[in-house]
């Protein structure tokens, strides 16, 4: 089903591609000025769903790591940042907790602090509740475990398979694909995604464990 996908959208974006020039081409020769508002407005539709279309691109790429040596600590520094700077008018609702030290791991940053978007952005986005989300780094005997604690106003979903379908969850602008997306992340970082709700608190607890990075 994602490789059905991924050439429709390949082939869409030709045809906007081809729009977009016809569009170029008749505002350079349309003389009305009203012709030529109409034109630009066309032109910005095309841009924009262009622009949607290559998000999409972007979901369905095959994940490939360039991993470099980096300390956890510093990791959990930059997503912090990250998702301030995403999230301005939420972020200051995130209690951070973190007792790592300079434990090295293997990772390439773009894409797991990506991963780590994704998961905020499911948290603040899908019946979040009105208490403060936590995130917890910390070292155990196994790697580095990240801790996402976020209050459920509401919670149905089965975690069992947690992000390992795309597909399965599709409302207007948005496919299913970002979650299944940050798990093959993860995966490709040798770690591993769960997520258990607690019933008694409301809590949809996520960990991602990644392992140390060996001589």
């Amino acid at each position: 089903m994602t490789k059905f996908i991924g050439q429709l959208n390949h082939d869409l974006r030709n045809h906007l591609n081809a729009l977009e020039l016809q569009s170029a081409f008749l505002s350079e020769i349309v003389e009305q000025p009203e012709a030529k508002d109409e034109v630009k407005r066309l032109r910005e539709m095309t841009a924009e769903l262009g622009a949607h279309l290559q998000r999409l691109s972007a979901q369905l790429a095959r994940v490939q790591v360039t991993p470099m040596t980096y300390q956890a600590r510093e990791l959990v520094e930059d997503l912090r940042a990250k998702v301030t700077s995403e999230f301005p008018d939420q972020s200051s609702s995130i209690e951070w907790k973190d007792s790592l030290g300079a434990e090295p791991i293997s990772i390439d940053p773009s894409l797991l602090l990506e991963a780590f978007i994704e998961l905020f952005r499911n948290a603040f986005t899908h019946g979040r509740g009105e208490t403060a989300l936590s995130f917890e780094a910390y070292s155990t005997n196994d790697g580095i475990e990240f801790v996402l604690r976020e209050p459920k106003k509401k919670f149905e979903a089965d975690t069992v398979n947690w992000g390992m379908r795309p597909l399965v969850k599709i409302r207007q602008g948005h496919y299913g694909l970002g979650l299944y997306r940050a798990r093959s992340i993860f995966e490709k970082h040798h770690g591993n995604l769960r997520a258990e709700f607690d019933p008694s608190t409301s809590f949809l607890v996520t960990t991602v464990t990644l392992p140390l990075r060996t001589a």
